[in-house]
């Protein structure tokens, strides 16, 4: 079993930046070996390079089953099986709902959602041997939805469904949890195509005083519990946020 184990090895994804980075940051401090996946690969393997022996840097992108086949394959290989698997990669494509953003409802169901699940089926197998963690990251628009960001809340709340139903499936063998932050000081707002929405939430995270680096902690804490209680969902957001 897990608690059995010296060292523990977790795969994050999306772990380039913001809650990702952060997140591996903080798990290696906690002696986890850890695998860094993102598509922009010279951030992730900077980032392995600063934590040193027991971090790999892996080009994946999760919307691409095959490069996440061979990541897996990678993890095993160099570190060992997987104990714990972090579900970060995401983008927050928000504005009006039109047909011009097709394109961008798109990705987000792709990657929020559909990435986290084809993460979870490659990584099932080495998480199964002798029990491990799924942590999915979602969002407070997990639990509400606003104008202008429909598609984005519609995958959050899917991944909300889908890591309860695992949670019943695989336990007591896998514990599943669910974080769902509030405005988080990260890069996420910079990626919104829609110019007028961006500028608008740029302006709203500004003055946004919770980092990345306190969701890692929250994670962190999370999968480091005995193996007989689990975390199954954390809500957080900045103590101003309405």
């Amino acid at each position: 079993m897990n608690e059995q184990r010296t060292e523990r090895v977790a795969v994050v994804t999306g772990a380039s930046s913001g809650i990702g980075a952060a997140t591996a940051r903080a798990l290696a401090r906690d002696s986890y070996k850890v695998a860094l996946l993102a598509r922009r690969v010279d951030r992730v393997q900077a980032l392995a390079d600063e934590l040193g022996d027991g971090a790999i840097a892996i080009a994946a992108d999760v919307t691409d089953r095959d490069s996440l086949v061979a990541a897996a394959a990678r993890v095993k290989a160099e570190l060992g099986t997987t104990d714990v698997l972090v579900n970060n990669a995401g983008v927050m494509l928000l504005g009006p709902f039109s047909s011009e953003r097709r394109a961008d409802y798109r990705q987000m169901v792709e990657v929020n959602l559909l990435g986290a699940i084809t993460a979870t089926e490659v990584f099932l197998d080495q998480l199964k041997d002798g029990g491990g963690d799924i942590v999915n990251i979602s969002s407070v628009a997990g639990r509400t939805a606003r104008p202008g960001n429909g598609v984005y809340a519609a995958t959050k709340w899917a991944l909300g469904g889908w890591s309860e139903s695992l949670r019943q499936e695989f336990l007591p063998d896998i514990r599943v949890t669910l974080i769902e932050p509030g405005a988080v000081a990260t890069e996420l707002p910079s990626h919104i195509t829609d110019e007028a929405t961006r500028a608008g939430v740029e302006q709203a995270y500004s003055s946004v005083q919770v980092t990345a680096e306190d969701i890692a902690d929250v994670i962190a804490f999370a999968v480091g519990r005995p193996k007989h209680l689990t975390i199954n969902e954390v809500l957080l957001r900045p103590a101003n946020q309405a």
